[in-house]
């Protein structure tokens, strides 16, 4: 293919939502005939299965006995600089402002100006890292010096724009899901194994930092098991775990509720399920609201960031304020009696992530910033995409 391009992707490559997009994307992008290469400390965790047009570099941190502390950011602006040099990259797609965008800045100073910067705002280099004013002028000029920008909600550009008094086009391209992964699973004789047939199942996915308000899940879960016998199951890890644990047991609730830890397949355990729960006090788009959306299981959250551009009330979910567990629990109980309710929303859900976050349109959306970055013509295949394209055949 002619329109064919050498991509540079950078990314945190353990768990979180912007390491799987990032990976995602890179994925799809070699899928369409793209050269890309991951360059990370280490491999990302859903990189999976080899692939062609997909090469992967190691950053390694010198270990000289001057430095204080290891240098990862100079190791990855040095080895950005090698890859593009080496194998004639086009551009460096870097996810997240600090340190990415900087270190892949100070490459392009190194390799030349034909070398494009895109740089895409996850949520915590804004709504966290920007609050700190020593860090927050370095992040203004990441984000001023990048070739283009982009978000991943509108919320999230209001942030940057009123945080870092930012002036500059910030593109809004949405997370999204690749249809073929997340869909409803027949889970019928699995689900036998973590509820009866007359219990319903809430689950919660997250890093259980504070800023996810798990304890918000808890007393939610608590509320709905009064009225209708529920499970809830837990997946993730993280600082907040043990004082959820310790709630569950004071609560009696012990039984009910299952700790998964980490899962790699969770359109699996995620389609187990008939209502996900998402009261966090801060949240840039909410991953695991869409993954459960593409797998027909509507979300039961807080008005928080981009959560509403997401969840659309009363369609495709129930959307309450931060901390109104009652109003939550309320919702979620609505969800679980009455079956034709639950019905259409289930379908709505399936609709949406679909059509409007599908991941052939989300592809073609950053595709085509790539191409205007470059100075190059979009192809006529993406000028000629219908999201219709985006439904099952």
């Amino acid at each position: 293919m002619n329109d064919r391009l050498k991509i540079g992707i950078t990314c945190y490559p353990t768990l979180g939502g912007s390491g799987v997009v990032a990976t995602e994307l890179g994925k799809l992008l070699a899928e369409k005939g793209h050269e890309v290469h991951f360059i990370t400390h280490s491999i990302p965790f859903r990189l999976g299965k080899f692939d062609k047009n997909i090469y992967y570099h190691e950053v390694e941190v010198s270990d000289y006995y001057v430095f204080r502390y290891p240098p990862y950011d100079l190791s990855l602006a040095s080895k950005l600089a090698q890859v593009a040099q080496m194998e004639g990259l086009d551009l460096l797609h870097v996810h997240y402002a600090i340190p990415h965008a900087v270190c892949a800045l100070l490459a392009k100073q190194m390799v030349g100006d034909h070398l494009k910067v895109m740089t895409t705002l996850h949520g915590t280099d804004i709504t966290v890292l920007a609050q700190d004013h020593s860090l927050s002028d370095l992040i203004r000029y990441a984000i001023n010096r990048s070739d283009a920008v982009t978000a991943v909600s509108d919320d999230l550009i209001q942030e940057t724009r009123e945080t870092l008094s930012i002036d500059r086009d910030i593109d809004l391209v949405y997370n999204f899901v690749d249809k073929r992964v997340y869909y409803p699973r027949e889970v019928t004789e699995l689900r036998k194994e973590f509820a009866s047939p007359d219990e319903k199942i809430l689950i919660h996915i997250s890093n259980f930092r504070p800023v996810k308000r798990v304890m918000d899940v808890v007393d939610i879960f608590a509320k709905v098991n009064e009225q209708v016998p529920t499970r809830l199951l837990f997946v993730g890890e993280g600082p907040e775990l043990s004082r959820v644990c310790s709630a569950v047991k004071e609560l009696g609730l012990s039984d009910r509720v299952t700790f998964c830890g980490k899962q790699d397949d969770v359109a699996q355990i995620i389609s187990l399920a008939d209502v996900m729960l998402l009261p966090s006090e801060k949240e840039s788009f909410g991953l695991v609201a869409l993954e459960a959306m593409a797998c027909g299981v509507p979300t039961v959250g807080s008005e928080a960031g981009g959560i509403p551009e997401l969840i659309t009330n009363g369609e495709t979910g129930y959307l309450a304020p931060i901390g109104d567990t009652n109003a939550m629990a309320g919702h979620v109980l609505r969800l679980l009696q009455d079956e034709s309710l639950y019905s259409r929303m289930r379908q709505a859900c399936l609709d949406r992530a679909r059509f409007t976050f599908c991941n052939d349109l989300i592809t073609m959306q950053y595709e085509n910033i790539y191409y205007r970055i470059l100075g190059r013509e979009i192809p006529e295949r993406n000028r000629t995409f219908d999201k219709m394209i985006c439904q099952e055949s």
